[in-house]
């Protein structure tokens, strides 16, 4: 028999909000954390708007040596970790800290550390890069820098998919927790892409959204939909074995039950028309959460507000949830954040919890034309109703599919 696995602690890094709290409340507002593009000179590109991380001081929880020597995607993911684990009340003194673990991945990396070095080698040699430039680059530096900071000595890993990062990592952390691998495990994803590379690589798939009304940018499943923002921050989850949880009176916020992982095998960015790969990974989830599609009472959708996904995904909900797909409200966070890409599972993931805490499901901003062939109960407002069981989804380039199931703790 596997062991249960629950969550004790969050924490967030995200552009409407820097810690669990702020985020939420300004979830539940329906803010919007997307505006012109601040960090360099978009004029030369056909997308001026982002969802950038506002008012961050890392500081406050790493010192600044350290700091120094962590790109802005690790620095989030520390500073989202630490808040998740002071939320988990957990003592690292009182652990074993090599049953203590770490799964935070990173789609992409530091593309900022790629343009500035560079940069030098251009005007410089190649002798000027800096000395650190390969650490602080590679995008397992965010679980690398959180197991540094806090002592983690167990299990250490960084899946990259893409956009379904977030939900791999923390559905990997599930199964090492489940089947005996570590007793916590910190998980989740975090992202800074938001550089003249990024923008100019994303625009080149047509994959962006061009508006300039920063409220009708982001709208998944809005036929007026017209591609993704870029967003940034961290979603960090700390997951318990119920037992070890419930002897160290641990607050437990939800638990997780299902996970379901497959591949499109199709294209490197289009998903498959029919929504079949993504409809399995669902499938599995539900069979692993041992439910049935009619207990899921809430969607918390990839919802990119690309016009190839936000349709196939309805079309895969369909497929794996039969007639029970238009019984249960469907949501899209990155109607509010933009696409946080690695980050997006993790911060999604915060999003069903709080769904499920509070019986509360948070609209889909900016949605005012609903697509017809996106015929789901997609809400345009936000919605007092009993949530006990959420599913998340997450599709990254490459076909990667990830499906994670939330349910309300009960003993």
């Amino acid at each position: 028999m596997s062991r249960r696995v629950v969550v004790t602690g969050m924490g967030a890094v995200t552009p409407i909000g820097n810690n669990v709290k702020d985020f939420w409340e300004n979830v539940k507002k329906g803010t919007v954390g997307i505006g012109p593009l601040t960090k360099f000179d978009t004029s030369a590109y056909k997308a001026h708007l982002a969802a950038e991380v506002k008012d961050f001081d890392p500081t406050q929880v790493i010192d600044k040596k350290s700091a120094r020597r962590m790109e802005d995607f690790a620095q989030y993911a520390v500073v989202a970790a630490k808040e998740a684990l002071v939320d988990s009340g957990l003592d690292m003194e009182k652990e074993d800290p090599f049953r203590v673990g770490c799964s935070v991945g990173c789609g992409i990396g530091s593309l900022q550390c790629v343009q500035r070095n560079y940069e030098r080698i251009q005007t410089k040699g190649p002798n000027r890069v800096e000395p650190l430039m390969i650490p602080m680059l590679i995008s397992n530096m965010a679980a690398g820098n959180i197991s540094i900071q806090f002592g983690l000595k167990g299990k250490n890993i960084n899946v990259v998919t893409a956009c379904a990062t977030g939900n791999h990592n923390i559905g990997e952390a599930f199964r090492s927790i489940q089947y005996g691998e570590a007793e916590v495990m910190v998980a989740g994803g975090a992202e800074s892409a938001i550089t003249e590379l990024g923008l100019a690589g994303f625009t080149g798939l047509n994959a962006l959204s061009t508006s300039e009304d920063p409220k009708r940018a982001s709208i998944p499943f809005d036929v007026d939909r017209g591609g993704f923002v870029m967003g940034e921050g961290a979603g960090i989850l700390v997951l318990e074995e119920l037992e070890h949880a419930k002897a160290r009176n641990a607050h437990i916020y939800g638990e997780v039950i299902g996970y379901g992982a497959t591949s499109d095998a199709y294209h490197v960015t289009a998903p498959l028309e029919d929504g079949s790969g993504a409809a399995k990974a669902i499938e599995y989830a539900i069979k692993d959460a041992g439910i049935s599609p009619e207990d899921i009472d809430y969607v918390n959708a990839h919802g990119t507000g690309t016009h190839m996904n936000d349709l196939f995904e309805t079309r895969a909900l369909k497929l794996a949830m039969g007639d029970a797909a238009y019984k249960c409200k469907i949501s899209s966070t990155k109607s509010m954040v933009g696409h946080l890409l690695g980050a997006a599972g993790g911060v999604e993931a915060i999003a069903c919890i709080k769904s499920i805490n509070e019986n509360y499901v948070h609209a889909n901003a900016g949605l005012l034309n609903k697509d017809p062939e996106c015929d789901l109960d997609c809400v345009s407002e936000g919605v007092e109703t009993e949530v006990n069981i959420a599913l998340s989804n997450s599709l990254g380039f490459g076909g990667h599919n990830a499906s994670l199931i939330f349910k309300a703790y009960e003993e």
